[in-house]
């Protein structure tokens, strides 16, 4: 039995991985296939069984994932940046959640009889959306900038206060449930919610006291968080049942509006735990789900679905838009976009288990429930968001530009090649002369520092997927690589090499981890680049051919020409490394920086 338990535990952890991964390669949501690994995993084949490997550990193990998953998401949630969020965030966040909510209640009191305090319930969890599954759909949509904008903001927010609110009706009722009469039910519900604020403001409190004054060494800072988080919301349990939830969240919020405190490496951290304790979370959780409960809701369910799916988001965005901006094509799409995620489906796991111990009618249902919702919604709007923005002409391109650090002569003779063969290209230099020469060149510039905080708010990079450092500065081609490695992906930031006769063991040489890739060739160097374009080397674009392939155009023009880039037959451009193995097939073109023949040369 030991064995087992350990197989099935190291397999949810392995496949709960595996669909991050693939959710990565196919940019979709994780949840997608988190979900269907759990139901093949649990009601489909039987391989795991929760019960039998937490047993009755699993309600706290689940309220301590929840509990740092929320931390970690009220983390984000900065009330200034509230403020910058626009109208639209903050009648969507209020008009949204309020419609939806109140759908939700009324659809699943309707079709399925649920009671009128389940399905207020229901209503109160399936209003959290959530980055985890909006933040992959943005990614693969690309949408114009204010309909980015308010749907990412609107997941991020809503995330923190949705769970709130689920956690605030969630203990009303169970206020009512433990004791009797309206005043007990107020006086209860008062002592639950005080508890919760009070601990989490505390705990806020004294855990950024404690990490603003360094009173903990770099190696403590993130696992001392933890356990604090842990240990507050054990300590609110303790003093008021049910309250712990509603104190983790308050103690990310106090933290996340603390001036002075650094949270990057806190929130690193969380981001990466709440990733692992998302995919074994989904799994377990959808290991549990009843599919004998789909066929006794039947058709029902399915009216449910659509009810909250369509209706309510379509009022909302409409509602909210008035008076805005915002065209219609703009409004269409967002109301077509808001997947439900992780925090509903924890959230109604956690209080079914809760719930059903004290004996509700028809709780069984509500996990079954809430796990369509989120398929439902998650699948449909996964496949059509991207059809749909296109259609109606609200997505960006593909992210095929490039941005170019630098505006130097060896910047802007590459970037205006670019630009001519249909590239979008963004040349940034923090020097005036050379932005200037870039801007009569007809290039679009950024006047200033590539990696200030400056640049993160307002160079737009809408469209971009590549990065060319192209500085004389070698330290700062490879900070620029290490900014933007996350943007784009570590395979997309390329820098200029530093002079092959250094030594890489060169203590004044940056170690190879934190650069990005070669650019063009080992040996081109920006010297090397910078002399050629001074003594006249022209950028120079060449198909090859069955009868002129690649190596024939590098053997004709040996020891004259450096390959810069290609283009392949579908236009992709594929930048040449020695670190990236590419066939330059025929019907491809090249583009090199060519020497000028001398006067000897046939």
């Amino acid at each position: 039995m030991e064995h087992m338990i350990l197989v099935g535990l190291a397999s949810i952890i392995v496949v709960g991985i595996f669909c991050q991964w693939l959710a990565w390669i196919t940019k979709l949501p994780a949840i997608l296939y988190l979900l269907i690994a759990g139901l093949l995993m649990g009601p489909v084949t039987g391989f795991i069984d929760p019960e039998i490997l937490v047993g009755d550990s699993l309600f706290p193990m689940v309220s301590l994932a929840v509990g740092v998953i929320l931390f970690e998401g009220a983390l984000s949630l900065k009330f200034s940046e509230l403020k910058d969020a626009g109208k639209v965030v903050w009648r969507l966040l209020i008009l949204g959640t309020l419609i939806t909510g109140g759908v939700g209640a009324w659809a699943s009191h309707v079709f399925l009889d649920f009671p009128i305090k389940l399905a207020m319930l229901f209503g109160a969890i399936i209003v959290v959306s959530g980055p985890t599954v909006v933040i992959p759909i943005l990614r693969t949509v690309r949408p114009v900038e204010p309909v980015a904008n308010i749907l990412r903001w609107e997941g991020i927010t809503i995330d923190p206060i949705g769970a709130l609110l689920a956690v605030l009706v969630y203990n009303f009722f169970i206020a009512g449930e433990e004791t009797t009469g309206l005043l007990n039910v107020a006086e209860s519900f008062t002592l639950l919610v005080g508890a919760g604020l009070l601990i989490g403001f505390v705990g806020g409190q004294l855990l950024s006291t404690v990490l603003k004054r360094r009173w903990l060494p770099d190696y403590l800072y993130n696992v001392a968080t933890l356990a604090v988080v842990i240990g507050f919301f054990a300590l609110a349990e303790f003093i008021q049942k049910e309250s712990g939830l509603l104190a983790v969240t308050i103690m990310g919020l106090t933290m996340a509006n603390k001036k002075g405190l650094d949270l990057e490496s806190i929130i690193d951290f969380k981001e990466s735990l709440s990733l692992l304790l998302i995919a074994i979370l989904f799994i377990v959780l959808a290991s549990r789900v009843d599919l004998g409960a789909y066929s006794n809701m039947g058709m029902s369910a399915w009216w449910v679905l659509l009810a909250v799916m369509l209706l309510p988001r379509a009022v909302a965005v409409w509602l909210s838009g008035i008076g805005t901006k915002l065209n219609w094509r703009e409004k269409a799409i967002i109301s077509w976009i808001a997947p439900r995620g992780i925090v509903a489906a924890a959230v109604s796991a956690l209080f079914a288990i809760r719930l059903g111990e004290l004996g509700w009618e028809q709780v069984e249902l509500l996990v079954p429930l809430t796990f369509l919702i989120i398929m439902g919604t998650v699948i449909f709007q996964s496949l059509t968001a991207k059809p749909l923005a296109k259609f109606l002409k609200v997505a960006h391109p593909e992210p095929i530009g490039v941005l170019i650090v630098g505006a130097n002569p060896v910047a802007r003779a590459i970037g205006k090649a670019l630009q001519e063969l249909g590239f979008e290209v963004t040349l940034s230099s923090t020097s005036w002369r050379d932005t200037r020469e870039a801007r009569m060149k007809g290039l679009q510039t950024y006047f200033g520092n590539v990696i200030s905080e400056h640049a993160d708010r307002y160079l737009d990079l809408v469209g971009k997927g590549r990065l060319l450092a192209l500085t004389a500065r070698g330290n700062y081609n490879s900070l620029s690589c290490q900014r933007f490695k996350y943007e784009f992906g570590i395979d997309s930031v390329y820098e200029l090499p530093d002079d092959p006769n250094k030594s890489d063991v060169d203590k004044h040489i940056v170690a190879k981890k934190h650069r990005g890739l070669i650019l063009f060739d080992k040996d081109t160097t920006f010297n090397k680049l910078s002399e050629l374009i001074k003594n006249d080397a022209e950028i120079k674009t060449t198909n090859i051919s069955e009868e002129f392939s690649y190596n024939d155009y590098l053997n004709h023009h040996k020891g004259r020409v450096i390959p810069l880039f290609a283009i392949s037959l579908r236009d992709h451009l594929h930048i040449f490394s020695p670190q990236l193995d590419y066939e330059v097939k025929p019907g491809s073109k090249v583009i090199s920086l060519m020497q000028k023949q001398s006067s000897s040369e046939d």
